[in-house]
C-alpha cells in the first residue's frame, strides 16, 4: 500500500498547520486507497542548513521519514506571500528522498495561501517532485472562525478527496522508477 507523508510545514507558535493536517488526514483516510502519516517538521529540530555548531541529530530521522513515502500532501500557510522558512530548510536538508515521488498541496492564507502553493511548486519541481494540479485553498476569513480555529466548508473536502484522485495514481506511478 502507497505511504503519503502529511507534512505540516510550519513550526511557528500558534501555527494552524496541525488542525489542517488532521482534517486532511481524516479526510483521506475515508478513502482506504493509501496509508497517510503526519509529518510535523516541528518535530525534527532541524537547525538552520549550513550554520555551525547546530544539533544536526534529528537530519537522520527526517531523512528516514522523508524516504519511508511515496507520496506527500503538503500543509502550507502563507507567510510574507511564500512558504515558512522552516519548510525551505526541510525541503533543502534533503535531495534523493524526495525524488520521483508525487505531492499534493493543501494551502491557507488570506488569499488561501495561493502564493506560498506557488513557490512550493518551484522548489518541488527542482527536488523531482510531480505535484498535482488540483489545490485545495482555504481561506483564513471562510474556512477558519476568528482566524484561528478551523471549521472548513464542506465543499473543501470535496477538493481534497479530487487532489487525492490526482496524487494516488501518480505515487503509484512514480513508485515504479525508483
Amino acid at each position: 500500500m502507497l505511504k503519503i507523508g502529511v507534512i505540516l510545514g510550519s513550526t511557528r507558535e500558534g501555527r494552524l498547520s496541525p488542525q489542517v493536517g488532521e482534517w486532511v488526514k481524516a479526510v483521506a483516510e475515508k478513502r482506504r486507497d493509501a496509508e497517510y502519516e503526519i509529518i510535523d517538521i516541528a518535530n525534527f529540530k532541524l537547525p538552520l542548513l549550513g550554520e555551525p555548531g547546530g544539533d544536526t541529530s534529528g537530519v537522520a530521522e527526517w531523512s528516514q521519514s522523508v524516504g519511508a513515502c511515496d507520496g506527500f500532501i503538503f500543509i502550507v500557510g502563507e507567510y510574507n506571500h511564500s512558504i515558512t522558512g522552516a519548510l525551505k530548510n526541510a525541503l533543502d536538508y534533503l535531495r534523493v528522498e524526495w525524488n520521483n515521488k508525487a505531492a499534493g498541496i493543501v494551502s491557507y492564507g488570506s488569499v488561501g495561501g495561493a502564493r506560498a502553493a506557488e513557490h512550493l511548486r518551484g522548489i518541488l519541481g527542482e527536488l523531482l517532485v510531480a505535484d498535482v494540479r488540483v489545490h485545495p485553498a482555504l481561506s483564513l476569513f471562510t474556512d477558519f472562525e476568528n482566524g484561528t480555529v478551523f471549521k472548513p466548508k464542506d465543499v473543501q473536502a470535496d477538493s481534497v478527496n479530487q487532489m487525492l484522485d490526482q496524487l494516488v495514481p501518480w505515487a503509484t506511478a512514480l513508485k515504479t522508477i525508483r
